[in-house]
């Protein structure tokens, strides 16, 4: 998708309130992707990506930047935290591992592309299938009431396609589901025992009975699979995790530290080095092939709230230029939050409730009243962002939530001040008390 640093900032905006520089660092790092796309080879294999380092406290839209920037853009994404990862010589995942999920993403986004594209053939195939066992079955169950198969064939054919026949139920023959047996550790990273004999010993097929709506999914997922060039999906996947992947990698300050590599945290520097060669530019090898990271994006994130951005060893520094801090979320951030995104929580609560009969009214006195116990209430506990806010929000609605049943008519329910007043009785209590506490 060709859009501006602009327009990027723009969508991203219907999502994630405030956060203007990380919002803006992402933005000209996804455009630059496609400046670079437009350069000669060249000159093209000399540009590489600025990683970026997001610092700031849990819950202000570190993840929810890059995954939003990802799913704007179609790009193969991760989000892995740095603390599952230990170095060579230590029990645990190895670093390699994640560029090998990220293949594996991508793998999954071009399979089920390439399956949209041959499922109008895929599914005359299977409705065929699915009215010849019909038929099948009403021979051998010797149906006299039928005398043109013919002219029976394509009116079968017609209700199959609608949807008439989906509560009848066929036999009919499917692969079997191969047991998963395990996973061993191998040159290419973890491989699935079942993977390895399957190719040896091929899946055999069953008769079982279902719907011809199960049928349906069944055999739809089956025959999609025949239709689809295997080695192209594996070759344009490695193609697109390499030139369009992005990695967030989270919780970066918990293997950061001066000193790490001695007493308990032996292997916090250690991981560090193990992903320097995957930020710097090297080759992975994959079930599907080899990956090269040279031009993968890496997002690292962290609170930074024991640790600072320096205690990383500098040669991991120097591999995110781009250093961008994120602020905690003041009482109109959380305004915003609750009223402003596409995915606002106020309008979540209302939607789910609505399906027991109850209309929920939020009044602009209520989500200012939550707005600014949620600042409180991180300012004097944890700062956990606009996670609070779905702490709050389910204490408010929780009386509500329980009585709904459904069986009552659409009823009204007005959420103002005064409701969270009452809810928040005891808590409001706590803020008034700390007035006279020096």
């Amino acid at each position: 998708m060709n859009l501006s640093p602009k327009e990027i900032v723009l969508e991203l905006d219907k999502y994630i309130i405030g956060q203007e520089k990380a919002k803006r660092a992402v933005a000209i790092a996804l455009r630059n992707r496609y400046r670079r796309s437009k350069l000669s080879k060249e000159l093209r294999d000399e540009i590489t990506p600025k990683n970026i380092i997001m610092q700031g406290p849990t819950g202000v839209g570190k993840t929810e930047i890059a995954r939003r920037l990802a799913k704007l853009v179609k790009a193969p994404f991760i989000k892995v935290e740095a603390t599952k990862y230990t170095e060579v010589g230590y029990v645990g995942r190895d670093c390699e591992s994640m560029i090998r999920d990220l293949v594996e993403v991508s793998v999954r986004m071009v399979k089920e592309e390439k399956i949209k594209q041959v499922k109008d053939k895929a599914e005359e195939v299977v409705t065929n299938k699915i009215v010849d066992a019909i038929i099948e079955q009403k021979r051998m169950s010797g149906s006299t009431d039928i005398v043109n198969w013919d002219e029976y064939k394509t009116s079968l054919k017609e209700d199959v396609k609608l949807g008439k026949c989906d509560d009848e139920i066929i036999e009919i023959n499917v692969k079997e589901a191969s047991k998963p047996l395990g996973m061993i550790a191998g040159l290419g990273g973890d491989m699935d025992i079942s993977n390895m004999l399957g190719s040896i010993f091929p899946a055999g097929k069953r008769r079982k009975k279902v719907t011809v709506a199960q049928a349906k999914t069944l055999l739809t997922d089956e025959e999609s699979e025949k239709l689809i060039d295997e080695e192209s999906v594996n070759a344009e996947a490695i193609r697109r995790a390499e030139q369009e992947g992005i990695v967030f990698i989270d919780e970066i300050d918990k293997i950061a530290g001066k000193n790490a590599s001695k007493g308990p945290d032996v292997s916090r520097e250690g991981v560090q080095r193990d992903i320097l060669p995957l930020v710097e530019g090297s080759t992975v090898t994959t079930k599907y092939g080899t990956i090269k990271t040279d031009y993968i994006l890496f997002i690292a994130a962290g609170a930074f709230h024991v640790s600072k951005v320096e205690d990383l060893i500098p040669e991991f520094q120097g591999r995110f230029p781009i250093r961008v801090e994120l602020s905690s979320l003041t009482k109109y951030d959380f305004y915003k939050i609750l009223t402003q995104p596409k995915n606002a929580l106020t309008l979540q609560y209302a939607e789910m409730l609505k399906v027991d009969n109850i209309n929920l009214i939020f009044k602009e006195d209520a989500l200012e009243a939550i707005s600014e116990l949620a600042e409180k209430e991180n300012e004097t506990q944890e700062n956990i962002g606009a996670r609070r806010l779905h702490t709050l929000m389910e204490a408010l609605v929780e009386d509500i939530s329980f009585n709904a049943n459904g069986t009552q008519p659409m009823t009204d329910v007005v959420i103002d001040n005064a409701y969270v007043s009452k809810v928040f009785k005891e808590t409001k209590k706590k803020y008034d008390l700390h007035k006279y506490i020096l």
